[in-house]
């Protein structure tokens, strides 16, 4: 006896369309999808119909016009003339920056607070807890604004380092702190500096590779080769050699106080800082979270089994705790990193020049063009979205449980 789902021999019927369960999930999926298409293709028609009506059009030749508007900090050359296309770039940089910022920073403070939170010390298992529970219940933008007026309130002014009645000094002479922002030395590169940056970064590479097969050949032969000094001679000695060979290429541009304001090396504006700081101690709490639940989901026949090998503490947390611990952390902590980059659209709220500061705010109120600005942005955080979910799934990938 065959049923309906049982392979036959024979030609294709329209009727199995619905009545072969082969068949029918692919009938109801397309089905789907066509009236979705038809009701944006409504909805676009419809739209395109009531500008027409009100004297309106879809157009993004605002793009090449003048911004007409600076922007107090940039990582590109932009002026004033300079078209909104420009200006919106600047405002994407901005927002990648702080994201990146954000997102690096999050992850260290979330990872420590997380294992601190479990220490069998009291007091710091207690502070972590205080951390994670005030941090985490007060909203981002109440923690961005307070950020910010700390900043501005109780730094000095640039010209409290003026001269002998200076009340304020710069630290090791070289930085300052203020309340227009953070001011640090910059890199000058000279003739040979690639070489000494391209001799870094392979260090780095180098690094971990070393720390990679450190731990393999711990896994297979029980042999514990020293992480540390290792490391850090690897990442410290090649590119002081070449350094000093290459004649000192690398040089600093020092900040100094000239007229009403600092001259010279990088200004980090409160701005800034005050974004930056704010989304790191607040999503900071939401991945000590995640931390906490991925280690304590592995079983505790995984720690004894690890220490009574011979394993420090801090080697087990390293290399048995952590590892499994990935699977369960990494899908949540894809989330946490899409939310900074939301949540970095709060910066109009203390003068940031990001994507929403500049498209979505100062351009979008000039040109009037409110549809073409918002179906920009919204281009833009879901292309961000989705690249980033993208390559940590393809890194949470090297994680998962694989079968044999």
């Amino acid at each position: 006896m065959t049923t309906m789902s049982d392979p036959k021999q024979g030609s294709f019927r329209l009727s199995m369309l619905l009545n072969d369960t082969r068949y029918r999930s692919y009938t109801f999926q397309f089905i789907a999808l066509i009236l979705l298409i038809a009701l944006m293709a409504f909805l676009g028609i419809n739209l395109v119909r009531n500008l027409a009506s009100a004297g309106l059009n879809i157009s993004y030749e605002f793009l090449n016009v003048p911004a007409g508007y600076d922007v107090q900090q940039t990582l590109i050359d932009y002026n004033s003339q300079s078209s909104n296309l420009r200006a919106a770039m600047v405002g994407i940089i901005n927002t990648l920056l702080v994201a990146f910022l954000a997102c690096v920073t999050a992850t260290i403070l979330g990872v420590i607070a997380g294992v601190a939170r479990l220490s069998k010390n009291w007091l710091v298992s207690k502070l972590m807890a205080v951390y994670v529970e005030i941090f985490r219940n007060i909203p981002v933008l109440i923690w961005i604004l307070m950020i910010y007026t700390l900043m501005t309130a109780v730094l000095p002014a640039p010209n409290a380092f003026r001269g002998d009645n200076a009340t304020s000094s710069m630290l090791f002479d070289a930085f300052a702190f203020t309340n227009r922002g953070v001011y640090i030395p910059a890199p000058v590169w000279g003739p040979g500096s690639m070489v000494v940056v391209a001799t870094f970064v392979l260090s780095i590479i180098a690094a971990i590779l070393y720390r990679r097969y450190a731990v393999k050949l711990l896994f297979d032969t029980g042999k514990l080769l020293p992480m540390g000094w290792p490391t850090l001679a690897i990442l410290v000695v090649p590119t002081l050699l070449l350094f000093f060979v290459m004649g000192r290429p690398v040089g600093l541009d020092y900040p100094a106080l000239r007229g009403f304001n600092f001259q010279g090396g990088i200004q980090i504006g409160a701005p800034l800082i005050a974004l930056w700081l704010a989304l790191s101690v607040y999503t900071g709490a939401f991945i000590a979270e995640n931390v906490r639940a991925g280690i304590q989901a592995i079983s505790k026949g995984q720690t004894e089994a690890a220490s009574s090998l011979g394993l420090r503490p801090k080697r087990v947390m390293n290399l048995v705790v952590l590892p499994q611990a990935l699977r369960v952390i990494i899908p949540p902590l894809i989330s946490q990193y899409l939310n900074i980059t939301k949540n970095s659209s709060l910066a109009i709220a203390v003068g940031y020049a990001d994507i929403t500061a500049t498209l979505g705010g100062i351009t979008l109120n000039q040109t009037g063009r409110a549809i073409e600005c918002v179906l920009l942005l919204m281009l833009f955080y879901l292309t961000i979205s989705l690249s980033i979910s993208a390559i940590m799934n393809v890194y949470n990938n090297n994680f998962s449980l694989k079968e044999r």
